[in-house]
């Protein structure tokens, strides 16, 4: 059986520059174990905390992990790579310099005969209205233009202090676990399963590691981060939750 492995939300560029260097250290260590045995990678998002390309300008940093893959996409390895809401404005310059594989929405893939359905998880399900509102602006080309008229120290600057906004808020609700009938990138994945069936739903955003049972036998795995877990799965005959170097909480429901 050949192996695929899956990880999400390293948050490079957070919370310090000393704090994400040695984050981005642990994730080019992992991904100098796993790269001999995997058959193809899978990053599901918000590898940094904030990612825009000007033309002939990209945010400083982050040249040990962007150098590993691409050493590991020369070698002749398939990564893949989910643009999540933190780099959403990942346009050009990773796949062209790097190799990678760009996906901007959730992809399906069929692995060693099991059914994937694969994707970062921002918007998805229901609720959350503003930031699905947000997320159409951002995307749209006219923003983006705007956006590129600022001069890089102020645009980055002004960016970079938004999202670190963001992820604060957020870092309370990443340690609760809602309950499988209400995390809603569960409901969402029931939502999918009631028209097609598939065996696995694997998404990051969420930030917490868990496996939950979906009604029509398949499962909804989230990958947690690389901010406080460390997690990652590796899909061979079933696909598997594990950490690196760290003990986390894994959440786990049967419906």
């Amino acid at each position: 059986m050949k192996k695929y492995f899956f990880a999400s939300d390293f948050h490079l560029g957070a919370p310090t520059p000393e704090d994400s260097l040695n984050r981005e250290k642990k994730v080019v260590q992992w991904l100098e174990e796993v790269r001999y045995e995997a058959e193809e990678i899978f990053i599901l998002g918000d590898v940094f905390d904030f990612w825009f390309e000007y033309k002939t300008v990209v945010p400083r940093g982050h040249v040990r992990l962007l150098g590993k893959l691409a050493e590991i996409v020369d070698s002749g390895t398939r990564v893949h790579w989910f643009i999540g809401n933190h780099d959403m404005w990942i346009f050009d310059y990773i796949p062209n310099e790097i190799g990678v594989e760009i996906h901007r929405e959730p992809i399906q893939r069929t692995l060693n005969g099991k059914k994937f359905y694969i994707g970062h998880g921002d918007g998805l399900g229901p609720g959350d209205h503003g930031y699905k509102l947000i997320k159409k602006i951002f995307r749209s080309k006219l923003c983006q233009w705007f956006f590129a008229r600022l001069h890089p120290n102020f645009g980055i600057g002004l960016a970079n202090f938004f999202s670190n906004m963001s992820r604060k808020k957020g870092v309370e609700s990443d340690k609760v676990f809602l309950g499988a009938e209400e995390e809603w990138l569960a409901i969402y994945a029931n939502d999918i399963a009631k028209k097609e069936s598939f065996d696995y739903f694997v998404f990051g955003h969420r930030h917490l590691p868990m496996t939950i049972e979906l009604s029509n036998g398949g499962e909804y795995i989230n990958l947690g981060d690389w901010i406080n877990n460390y997690t990652f799965a590796v899909f061979e005959e079933t696909l598997e939750l594990k950490s690196y170097g760290t003990n986390p909480i894994v959440y786990s429901s049967k419906q």
